[in-house]
Formats: C-alpha cells, structure tokens, sequence
C-alpha cells in the first residue's frame, strides 16, 4: 500500500503522530522515508480540511529537532564503534564509504553540514550520530538542527501544501474549461450540420433525365 493511500485510512491526530515519529526516527539515525511521508501527509492537508498543515509542519519540526538531539546523545556516547554496528546492521546506509563523505563534509562545513543535511537524504540520517561521534559542541549542532529543522520540515509542508492548492485549482479550472470547450464544439457542430441541410433543401431540383425510347419504335 502506498504511503498516502496509508495514511487517507487514519485519524488526522494519527497522521501528526506518524510524521513526528517517522521523521524523529530517521533523524536519529535509523533509515526511514521520512521525506517521503512528510511529502504524502503535506499533499493530504492540501485536499482535506481536516488535516492542519501548520499542525503537521510543527509535527515534522520537533520530531527533527528531538531526534537528531537523541542522536546527537547516542553518537556522544556510542563513539566510532557506534558507526560500525550501525555499518553491520544497516550496510547500505552506513557503510564505510558512506561514512567517509559524512565525515568528510562535516570537516568541511562543520555546523552548516548539519542544517544543510536536512536537505540529503544520507546525511539526514548520518547528522545527529556524526555530530556527536565527531564531539561537535553541542550549542553550535542545537543551533544547526533547530533552524535545518524548520527550514526543511516547515518549508517543506509550506511548498508542498501550496502546490497542491494550486494544483487542485487548475484542476477545477481545466476540468470547467473542458467542460466549456465541449459545449461549444457540440453547439459549432450542430450549426454547421443545420446549415449544411438548410444548402441541401435550397438547392434547385436537377432535370430529370429523359425516358429510354424501347426498341423497334
């Protein structure tokens, strides 16, 4: 079952608590779509009034911002054999090279590595374990994941929720516009039909062709 068709089966309250949890887990360090159920539960709000997207964006936002802090705690505390049993038990995720261009951006960007890893997917796992792992100070990750936090989790229901309004609104209009087009194409048809047998009954009688004289007369 995909995603949203998921989530369509839940309460709203539900929904808010799946995208926290989902997102919070992910921002953790465990591989979840995380972005995946915050694009589908977005375009839920766009369509149904009973799902708040200002709800569901600060949802998404203090899942991010606590779990990327408890991450931050177990990679403090875990250190590097903490990255390799996360390499064992999650191969395609934390393998070695992965962990390599982790770190290699965290050296690089340093705090700016963990606001922008919101925005990849591999380093949104990686961020909140790496930053502790790596001993980055604590005030500058809190700083980093708070505002990555409300750019991606916030920004991203903002975006998302506003293209499904403007979407649904072409829709109506294009399903109006077909609707007139129709309409008119059937009303042109009929007219030129009318004047096409209007032309036919005007039009004079043809001489009628002479009679066949039998033969011997």
């Amino acid at each position: 079952m995909h995603v949203q068709e998921w989530l369509d089966t839940v309460p709203a309250a539900a929904v808010y608590a799946v995208v926290g949890l989902v997102i919070g887990l992910e921002s953790l360090g465990i591989p979840l779509p995380g972005e995946i159920v915050l694009v589908s539960a977005a375009l839920m709000s766009s369509q149904h009034a009973g799902i708040d997207p200002v709800v569901l964006g600060t949802c998404a936002t203090v899942g991010a911002v606590v779990g990327d802090s408890i991450g931050y705690a177990i990679g403090r505390k875990g250190g590097r054999p903490l990255l390799a049993w996360l390499g064992r038990k999650f191969p395609r995720h934390f393998s070695e090279g992965h962990v390599a261009t982790a770190e290699r951006s965290f050296e690089k960007w340093g705090m700016w590595a963990v606001f922008f890893g919101r925005f990849v997917a591999l380093l949104r796992i990686f961020a909140g374990p790496l930053a502790g792992v790596l001993r980055m100070p604590y005030w500058k990750f809190l700083v980093a994941n708070v505002l990555g936090g409300i750019c991606w989790a916030g920004g991203t229901t903002a975006v998302i929720y506003y293209v499904g309004v403007v979407a649904e609104s072409w829709l109506k209009k294009f399903s109006w516009l077909g609707l007139v087009a129709a309409v008119l194409i059937g009303l042109t048809s009929m007219l030129v039909l009318k004047r096409k047998a209007k032309k036919a009954q005007a039009a004079p009688p043809t001489a009628e062709e002479p009679e066949p004289v039998p033969a011997g007369e």
